[in-house]
């Protein structure tokens, strides 16, 4: 069976895009999606994503990690994920669609910029060396010196799998400040298992880390990821994080076709 894919990506986290609002794709082979994730064997990919019909909304995000496993939400892949629906005219420039982590607003921009609405975040936790939050998936976030010399593999991996977390693990992101607005990221993406060019859940749950930890007084922060910039805005009150938006840019790489 042929299968028609759509390649997009967002500050170089780059997804498989397949509209399966028929049904036809087989979902639960996690071996097939774990190949066409391949960057030597299959099309090459950070994750893939299926667009599928939900009665509610314009549609819902069934996201899964290039280890073929579904997984968490995932911030850029929702946004390259609206503009896939706007391109299959799904959508216009505003939509509602559901994914694991429950409902999303997000708009698109005529400069092509995706405006992604995140979930709440209401539980912050705070050590003397790292912050622990859930933006939709799981983030530890601690600043690091001299991040662009960082072993982000090695690192990242050793807190992922150590004690910390157990099994289910967790994305670790290593943080520099630049200025008060500014700061610089890598991440490390479990399912991935390795350092991706950008993390949308990751950049949030860092945005909202530095203001918890007084690095930033603004509800606007730029973010530096390793693809490109990032923007994340919140409201903040009584410690409580919402109408949390992530900004970015989302873009159609090319189509194809695939025997599977």
């Amino acid at each position: 069976m042929q299968i028609e894919f759509y390649k997009y990506q967002g500050t170089g986290n780059d997804f498989v895009m397949i509209d399966n609002r028929q049904e036809i794709f087989p979902k639960d082979n996690i071996q097939l999606i774990a190949h066409l994730c391949d960057r030597r064997f299959g099309i090459g990919a950070d994750g893939l994503i299926l667009l599928e019909n939900d009665p509610d909304t314009d549609f819902k995000m069934v996201y899964y990690n290039s280890d073929g496993n579904p997984s968490s939400m995932c911030g850029n892949g929702g946004r390259c994920l609206v503009a896939f629906a706007k391109k299959l005219n799904v959508i216009d420039d505003n939509t509602t669609f559901i994914a694991t982590d429950g409902l999303h607003h997000a708009s698109v921009a005529d400069n092509g910029i995706v405006s992604l609405q995140m979930i709440d975040v209401e539980e912050v936790k705070i050590t003397p060396d790292y912050v622990f939050m859930n933006t939709g998936s799981p983030h530890h976030i601690q600043l690091v010196e001299d991040l662009e010399h960082y072993n982000v593999k090695e690192n990242g991996a050793s807190i992922r799998y150590g004690e910390l977390y157990g099994k289910q693990g967790s994305n670790i992101n290593f943080v520099k400040k630049i200025d008060e607005t500014t700061f610089s990221l890598r991440t490390y993406e479990r399912g991935v298992e390795d350092e991706t060019l950008a993390c949308g859940t990751g950049a949030t749950a860092v945005a909202i880390a530095m203001n918890v930890l007084g690095e930033t007084k603004a509800n606007s922060i730029d973010l530096n990821v390793e693809g490109g910039k990032l923007v994340v805005s919140f409201d903040k009150k009584d410690g409580q994080f919402t109408n949390v938006f992530l900004k970015g840019p989302a873009e159609f790489v090319f189509k194809g076709t695939i025997e599977i």
